[in-house]
């Protein structure tokens, strides 16, 4: 009887067991179905899986500059060799043209170390790592749901796409270590070549290297030894699946690897050309996101070859012992273009990113009054113009002197250029109209809120306004253009990663007439062939330019330019005591000229000759008549009637006019108080020399030229708007 019930008890267990299970079964299926049913493939992509960094390339569009953002450069499969394609197969998925896009062993077994939390070898094909890491909507997370949907999702994209472009996918996509995503950047960080050359080794380390990138993106000791083990099983993988005979697989030898260097590493003057180019992608609206991920291949204004000549130029000619503290700008302006062909932006971009060339601000010294020169040109004035070039001159109620109190008497446009007389230009200005040499300003590129705190100063034209570099060599090109200003700026052209081509322009804007952009032209060469400038001559064609030295040397220029190219250079320190070198201050037509020479000696090179237009009134000296030598006012030549220039009633100074108080214009001391550097203050028919007249003692010795001017305060980058008088 008891034996009879207990075997009744178990086939009522076994059916009940049965039943469950099916229905467990049954559940399972309709599970399963309402899985598959509410899991689509995702429309989007995750936002890292299809990133590209941009690419940055100098002039030419082939010599890479730098790249930014992610390390990825997409590929089509069939750039990819085949060799490659079935090492990774072998490596990964051996099945992978066979299955349907799903393992269910590896699956079952990522399930049950999900639950168990033990470690177990996942399995997953190329497909479930590709829909991973491609879709959006799949985290990395480890969880049951997540699995789910991977395996959902696999499914459906192994019915609806092809192997080849699952494949080609997970190539881009997978990352290889060294910072590589994808097989391109991989191949560059492993071997420094396009995937496209890969060899069969190599190919065959970077398909060993996705199962442990980081510890095979280096390896060394132990994991070298791992590491080759790993390649040699993917060889010996490649023989199982006949993708390499076993004759071939035993003639291949371990690749050699590079060595590993960061991905995104700058040096020289790289991080400072990487800089501007990404400013000037954010001010043409490219957000941080595209230009990190988006795959823009751009191409760059800066010349290779320049840029090297341009360090060349400055480390060349300025001795060992420079003070730190000293600081050098260079900039290289195309007049056809605008383009910023070169420029230097300083020592050591990790010591200092605050580049010498776009982002720092002095006073521009009497370069600036090559923009008074052009306003007056370009509004009736002429070149046999005469000015007032006596010293002191007094506007409403302050007087303004020249350097070293010289009277030049009444000069013509030619002279006051040629030895920058301050007085002259001061004058000239006043009859021009102030605000007629701002408009000319703003036109060559020269911000307004630059130039907003001086606009009413009568000492305007003397260059108390600060710019950089680079946009004094824009404002000069103006002059090498005829006329024509174009906007300074240090992109060619954008690709998109749809190929689309978006190009800068060239187009211009004519800032001044082209007569007076020929007729201030030959002024400026002038101021090279026989004035304060002559450092800056070049042996085998004409130059145009200027000097400019402000009170004490804070900042000393030299600005010029021939037909081709127009470059600038200033020195300058952050903490506006006077530039000097070995204890000397020093001037515009010193260093300035020389490094604006050795750059120009190279940028040249090669380069046919194009002379300078003539004057509309070519022919006269501008050593026509003799000078004050003693400064005391008495002229041995007095221009005829014809020749004086009379204000109309729009341009003499106006009550309540914003006008400095005369500049004390003594030589500047070193820290120890003594006698300061060479003096830098031309004599008349002089050309601007370390020998000059000092004063009293005439020995570059302090002279008593009276009370100093008024301070003006410091701009926005805390360079001093100071003291009225340049120096040249």
């Amino acid at each position: 009887m008891l034996k009879g019930g207990t075997s009744s008890l178990r086939r009522k267990f076994l059916r009940i067991s049965l039943i469950v299970f099916g229905v467990g079964i049954i559940s399972a299926i309709g599970l399963l179905g309402v899985v598959w049913a509410i899991t689509p493939i995702p429309d989007s992509t995750q936002p890292r899986a299809t990133a590209q960094g941009s690419v940055i390339y100098y002039r030419d569009g082939k010599t890479v500059l730098a790249r930014q953002g992610v390390n990825r450069k997409s590929v089509t499969l069939d750039k990819v060799p085949l060799s490659l394609r079935n090492a990774v197969i072998a490596a990964e998925n051996r099945s992978f043209y066979e299955d349907r896009g799903v393992s269910l062993s590896g699956t079952f077994r990522a399930m049950w170390s999900t639950v168990s939390g033990q470690q177990l070898q996942g399995g997953s094909t190329i497909t479930q790592q590709m829909v991973r890491n491609y879709y959006s909507g799949l985290s990395q997370e480890r969880s049951i749901i997540r699995k789910l949907k991977e395996v959902m999702i696999s499914l459906k994209v192994d019915q609806s796409k092809s192997k080849d472009w699952v494949l080609e996918q997970y190539l881009n996509t997978i990352y290889f270590g060294r910072g590589a995503d994808g097989v391109q950047a991989a191949a560059g960080a492993y071997f420094g070549k396009d995937v496209g050359k890969l060899t069969l080794a190599e190919g065959a380390y970077l398909a060993a290297v996705i199962q442990q990138p980081s510890r095979f993106a280096d390896p060394r000791g132990p994991d070298l030894s791992a590491a080759r083990d790993r390649w040699r099983s993917v060889i010996d993988g490649m023989v199982d699946t006949g993708a390499i005979t076993s004759q071939q697989a035993a003639t291949v030898t371990f690749p050699s690897l590079r060595k590993p260097k960061a991905v995104f590493s700058l040096t020289g003057q790289e991080g400072y050309m990487l800089d501007q180019v990404t400013a000037e992608l954010k001010s043409r609206g490219y957000t941080d996101e595209v230009i990190n991920q988006g795959g823009l291949k751009i191409v760059s204004t800066f010349d290779k070859n320049l840029m090297a000549a341009a360090e060349r130029a400055v480390t060349s000619v300025l001795p060992d012992d420079t003070p730190k503290k000293v600081r050098t700008g260079l900039a290289a302006v195309d007049p056809a273009t605008g383009e910023v062909v070169a420029f230097y932006g300083g020592r050591s971009y990790a010591a200092n990113k605050f580049d010498n060339s776009f982002s720092a601000k002095v006073q521009a010294g009497s370069t600036f009054k090559a923009y008074t020169l052009a306003a007056a040109l370009d509004n009736g004035f002429g070149l046999d113009t005469r000015v007032d070039g006596n010293s002191p001159l007094r506007i409403a109620s302050a007087d303004i002197p020249n350097s070293g109190g010289y009277s030049y008497g009444e000069v013509n446009l030619v002279k006051a250029t040629q030895s920058s007389v301050n007085t002259a230009f001061v004058d000239l200005a006043q009859k021009v109209g102030l605000n007629k040499v701002v408009k000319v300003a703003e036109e060559v590129g020269i911000p307004g809120e630059q130039l907003d705190p001086h606009r009413g100063a009568a000492t305007l034209p003397l260059g108390v306004a600060s710019v950089s570099a680079v946009q004094n060599a824009s404002g000069f090109a103006s002059f090498a253009a005829e006329g024509v200003h174009r906007e300074a700026h240090v992109i060619r052209s954008v690709t998109n990663a749809e190929g689309e081509v978006v190009k800068s322009s060239t187009k211009g804007k004519r800032a001044f007439s082209e007569q007076a952009a020929i007729d201030a032209t030959y002024a400026l060469s002038q101021v090279v062939e026989a004035g304060t400038g002559s450092g800056a001559r070049l042996y085998d064609r004409p130059v145009a330019g200027k000097t400019g030295t402000t009170d004490e040397s804070a900042a000393v220029w030299f600005a010029g330019f021939t037909p081709q190219l127009a470059v600038a250079v200033d020195m300058f320190r952050d903490d506006n005591k006077p530039v000097t070198v070995n204890g000397s201050a020093l001037y515009g037509g010193s260093y300035p000229a020389q490094i604006w020479r050795a750059f120009m000696t190279e940028a040249m090179e090669g380069k046919p000759v194009k002379e300078f237009k003539e004057p509309s009134n070519y022919g006269y000296s501008p050593y026509e008549y003799d000078y004050d030598e003693q400064g005391d006012g008495d002229e041995t030549a007095t221009p005829g009637p014809d020749e004086l220039v009379t204000p109309g009633p729009d341009q003499s100074a106006t009550p309540g006019q914003e006008t400095p108080a005369p500049d004390q214009t003594s030589a500047p001391e070193d820290a120890d108080g003594g006698p300061g550097g060479p003096d830098d203050i031309p004599g008349p028919l002089q050309e601007e020399n370390p020998g000059g007249r000092g004063g009293d003692d005439g020995a570059g010795g302090r002279s008593d030229r009276g009370d100093r001017g008024g301070d003006f305060g410091v701009d926005g980058l805390g360079h001093r708007l100071g003291d009225p008088l340049s120096r040249e």
